[in-house]
């Protein structure tokens, strides 16, 4: 009998995704693990594999249009199967964990009162909306005040969003999707000023943005999606995980010379911070019991170094994980950082890129920050904040010289690591860091 297949919860907290391209067509065979679409959420964009196997009897949702989490995108059955047929399949992780049952709903662009949710539609049915009078009004709906309350513009709920975000007035853009329907690729390249939300001024008259005050000094920013992720696990975060802080000062004046010798030889530039995460692998490695992340019901120590490294994007950060940081070659690893940098800017990341690891480093010496304590990225049990690299006075035997310093906290989970198992850590990182050839040999 032939299966529905749902939107699944790609990512945590995710209510709602969109379906960027789709990897297979109808009437195509399907094996279980298939990539069966790419899927779009605000942080990432995730290839979904088939978990039904079978042929694709239809797909339901158009290239760029989003779905809430559970509703049918495809069907799949056996050959001359009719899609009519489909029974539901189970929802593929839809919203059960705490974090997606706590995701906001998106806020209203209309000032009408809220409509009533509309049931799922029937497997049998396309969810391309047309728009033919007999359709209701709906949150996907939204009206142009300047054409009268008959006119609509049919738009995602992820597309309502952003077109919030960046004050777009979507009955000014054209919809290329069905029956004109706004999708996500008509708000690129929009012209902003001439989209503008902001009302134009006519003789007589000034506007003033219905979020400022009287004087025009405050101004409301509604929360994206991504701020509230990022409230949400932190706040549990410092709630729930006892942090405690360990500080250390290295001196680097050998690894800044190392580092200046080895990139007029190689071919991809090596930063600070690729030192850094070679010399933090390789104190797990002389430290394998601090590798290890806090679990209900036991410890879990990891023979690999994961960990993550902290990406700032618009609109907030990400932290994708490098994988295996240990037997990686500092080249490899500047050249894996600046891929996950990039495409974590441009909201390519995958979501294995997105999941695992049990340590993270975050560093703003490049914003000319001193020392910064970090907040632990839950489920992992560190991170480890580093600050700029400048010249100090430091004392040599009995003698005062200038040497460069930088000073990096360990933010540690006190349920993982005990004091002295973290300062073992921390000194083994500040050997590495201050003989850094010893870690390369």
């Amino acid at each position: 009998m032939a299966t529905v297949i749902r939107m699944p919860e790609v990512l945590a907290g995710a209510s709602e995704a969109a379906i960027q391209s789709w990897l297979v067509a109808p009437g195509q065979d399907l094996a279980v693990g298939t990539p069966l679409a790419e899927i779009e959420t605000e942080k990432a964009v995730v290839e979904y594999a088939a978990e039904t196997g079978g042929t694709v009897l239809k797909l339901l949702l158009e290239e760029g249009v989003s779905a809430k989490v559970g509703d049918p995108i495809a069907v799949v059955g056996a050959p001359g199967e009719s899609a009519d047929d489909a029974s539901p399949a189970a929802p593929a992780a839809v919203a059960t964990s705490p974090e997606a049952a706590a995701a906001p709903a998106s806020a209203p662009t209309s000032t009408s009162p809220e409509p009533a949710a509309a049931p799922a539609p029937a497997p049998e049915t396309s969810t391309s909306v047309t728009s033919s009078p007999e359709v209701p009004s709906s949150p996907d709906v939204t009206s142009s005040p300047e054409a009268g309350d008959h006119a609509r513009r049919f738009a995602s709920p992820l597309v309502r969003r952003l077109a919030r975000e960046r004050g777009l007035d979507l009955a000014r853009i054209p919809g290329s999707g069905p029956g004109g329907r706004i999708v996500r690729r008509d708000l690129d390249g929009v012209d902003a000023a001439a989209a503008s939300t902001a009302p134009a001024a006519t003789s007589g008259e000034t506007s003033t943005p219905a979020s400022a005050t009287a004087s025009g000094e405050t101004q409301l920013v509604p929360h994206t999606a991504m701020r509230r992720a990022i409230a949400r696990r932190l706040t549990e975060s410092k709630s729930t995980v006892p942090h405690f802080y360990l500080v250390a000062d290295c001196r680097v004046d050998r690894l800044i010379a190392l580092r200046a010798e080895v990139n007029e030889t190689s071919d991809t530039k090596i930063s600070v911070n690729d030192f850094v995460l070679k010399a933090a692998a390789a104190a797990f490695l002389a430290v394998p019991e601090a590798n290890a992340t806090w679990g209900e019901q036991a410890v879990t120590r990891y023979s690999t170094v994961d960990m993550s490294v902290a990406v700032a994007i618009d609109g907030g950060l990400v932290t994708p994980v490098l994988r295996s940081v240990e037997s990686l070659t500092l080249s490899e690893i500047a050249r894996s950082v600046a891929d996950l940098a990039e495409r974590s800017r441009a909201g390519k990341l995958r979501q294995h890129e997105l999941e695992g690891g049990s340590f993270a480093v975050s560093n703003l010496g490049m914003y000319g920050i001193t020392e910064f304590s970090a907040i632990i990225n839950p489920p992992q049990s560190a991170i480890l904040a580093v600050g700029r690299a400048r010249p100090e006075p430091v004392v040599v035997d009995g003698a005062i010289e200038v040497g460069t310093i930088m000073t990096v906290t360990l933010s540690a989970d006190h349920r993982v690591l005990d004091g002295a198992l973290a300062a073992q850590w921390l000194a083994a990182f500040v050997k590495n860091i201050e003989n850094p050839l010893g870690m390369l040999i």
